[in-house]
């Protein structure tokens, strides 16, 4: 099994030259169990990562799933199961569980959004505003709480911004230019920052147009003035109590960075017993 270099750096992180505590209070020869438990409701994510981390600090160690990325668990329920050599196992408990506790986090907070929106054909979406070197994990775990990806880096689609209009100094300019030097496999995005500038998107033919921070009742008129020419997102101010609102307005995309930038990571423990 290859070991990604992300846990590879935490390993190094955490460890460093030796676990000095468990060295000298634990013998060599113990055996344990470790139970990973969630100490509150959520949805589980990460597992497999966590898999690759107690293998990375010893390949003997033993581990049993008893649930998959993406259930939801209730508090109290034992997720997975790690047996083999204590000192392994207590070394490997921190790395394992930060990252856990921070997937299933996400995915909690996805679904939490996801479940607001059921029955519209909005789609919850992520942002690139991630952890640096967590992103692919971040955006799984995104999906894994019934969430879609929007674009994984600035390499996969064009996002015009305001900024780029601004140093275009109109959307009239920067559409073109675009156009002049466009990849066949990437879809053109927009932000139009006000119903003028959505309206030129539309005509100039642009896959998706986002709405950044407009009110609700603009929302509205934009997707009445597009009239189905390309699809619309919002982003900006949403939040588990607008949500809905902004689902019901007809839009295709509602894109959160709070998702991976502020989602609380689930309370998740290791509960270590003697091996029997």
């Amino acid at each position: 099994m290859e070991i990604p270099a992300l846990i590879v750096d935490a390993i190094r992180e955490d460890i460093g030259s030796g676990d000095i505590t468990t060295s000298a209070v634990i013998p060599s020869s113990l055996k344990a169990e470790g139970r990973l438990e969630a100490k509150t409701d959520g949805v589980i994510c990460g597992l497999e990562v966590a898999h690759q981390v107690f293998a990375a600090i010893d390949p003997a160690l033993v581990w049993e799933a008893r649930a998959d990325d993406g259930d939801a668990v209730e508090t109290g329920a034992v997720v997975a199961t790690v047996s083999g050599n204590a000192r392994a196992v207590l070394q490997a408990e921190r790395i394992a569980l930060n990252i856990v506790g921070r997937l299933s986090g996400i995915a909690t907070l996805t679904r939490r959004f996801v479940d607001r929106i059921r029955g519209t054909r909005a789609a919850i979406l992520d942002t690139r505003k991630t952890t640096p070197g967590w992103r692919a994990l971040e955006k799984y775990a995104v999906t894994k709480g019934g969430g879609q990806n929007h674009r994984h880096g600035l390499y996969d689609r064009y996002l015009v911004k305001s900024n780029h209009i601004d140093l275009c100094e109109s959307l009239a300019e920067a559409l073109p230019r675009v156009a002049a030097n466009r990849r066949e496999d990437c879809l053109l995005e927009v932000e139009a920052r006000d119903l003028e500038e959505a309206s030129q998107a539309a005509s100039f033919g642009v896959a998706i147009i986002m709405l950044d921070n407009f009110p609700l009742a603009d929302v509205r008129q934009a997707v009445a003035a597009v009239a189905g020419r390309a699809k619309i997102e919002v982003s900006g101010g949403i939040t588990l109590e607008n949500v809905r609102g902004y689902a019901e307005a007809g839009v295709e995309g509602i894109s959160i960075g709070a998702l991976t930038h502020s989602a609380p990571a689930l309370d998740i423990r290791l509960g270590i017993y003697p091996a029997e």
